[in-house]
């Protein structure tokens, strides 16, 4: 039974889709020839063995500037309210276009797309079994979609604590998440992805960019979109499903452990010094976050 007084849902199950569709959506995530010097391939940062995310605090993807932000998961994209750490895109459709222009990443067009896939005889016969009309711009870019709304996590051992098995975390965990809740974090990280529904600034107990002269562009967050003095430093609160995989943490990928990234949240958002006893039990609980699925390779 549902523990339904807790402010954190379980993750359901992906929406249906043809097995066919998403498989074509994965084999085009691997592939360079959506990128427009053939060099870069999605799963190039977001790597399937590091929960769909990149190991290097900045991604630079061969031929192309550093990016300026972490490289966040893709898994559970699909229940995402805004994409990219300043909320710039609104749906899923408008994040995988933006990736796709960005000159960092995919330098590209869908036109541009479809002609390489056209000329790749292996893509072409892949399209052809999926679609009656072969390889077209809006037939890949459909598959895409359909590889990444299928990307959901169920069953992780806090879903089913959640759902009412009540051995499937540990005391630990349990009193990690009692200190999670009752310390604050919940106010930002709550709902089915434990976060990455609204938008907060870094350093609300504490000034966090405490030197004006050592902000990076990455550094301005919803800034950058809205031109809004309010928005300086504010960014999209991260999803802490699957957290433990995906390390390094915070927007420009400057902390290396979960348990620095606690300590800091701690300190900067909630103005509160944790013990190590306190902060390994708010790990444990994390840890209990990550379902199967995001431990294998994809």
């Amino acid at each position: 039974m549902l523990r339904s007084s807790e402010p954190i849902r379980p993750v359901a199950a992906p929406p249906a889709e043809r097995p066919e569709l998403v498989a074509l959506g994965a084999e085009l995530f691997k592939s360079p020839l959506l990128s427009g010097d053939g060099q870069v391939s999605c799963n190039g940062c977001h790597l399937p063995e590091h929960g769909l995310a990149d190991t290097s605090p900045l991604s630079h993807p061969a031929g192309r500037d550093p990016m300026y932000n972490n490289t966040p998961t893709l898994w559970n994209v699909a229940e995402l309210a805004s994409f990219n750490w300043n909320g710039k895109f609104s749906t899923l459709e408008e994040h995988l276009d933006g990736l796709i222009q960005n000159p960092r990443i995919q330098d590209t067009t869908w036109p541009a797309i479809s002609s390489r896939l056209v000329a790749s005889a292996p893509m072409a016969v892949r399209f052809e079994k999926v679609f009656p009309d072969g390889v077209t711009a809006s037939n890949a870019r459909a598959a895409l979609l359909a590889y990444e709304r299928s990307l959901a996590t169920p069953g992780a051992p806090f879903d089913r604590w959640l759902l009412g098995e009540a051995d499937a975390i540990s005391t630990t965990a349990v009193e990690g998440y009692g200190l999670f809740k009752s310390h604050g974090c919940i106010s930002c990280h709550q709902g089915v992805l434990v976060g990455g529904n609204l938008f907060q600034r870094l350093g609300v107990a504490r000034t966090y960019f405490n030197d004006p002269n050592a902000v990076r562009p990455g550094d301005l967050g919803r800034y950058d979109v809205t031109g809004q003095e309010d928005d300086r430093h504010v960014f999209r609160v991260p999803s802490l499903r699957n957290v433990a995989l995906t390390a390094p943490y915070l927007h420009d990928g400057s902390v290396p452990t979960l348990d620095q990234a606690v300590s800091i949240m701690a300190t900067y958002q909630l103005g509160r010094t944790i013990d190590r006893e306190q902060n390994g039990k708010v790990v444990a609980f994390l840890e209990t976050l990550t379902a199967p699925r995001a431990k294998g390779a994809q």
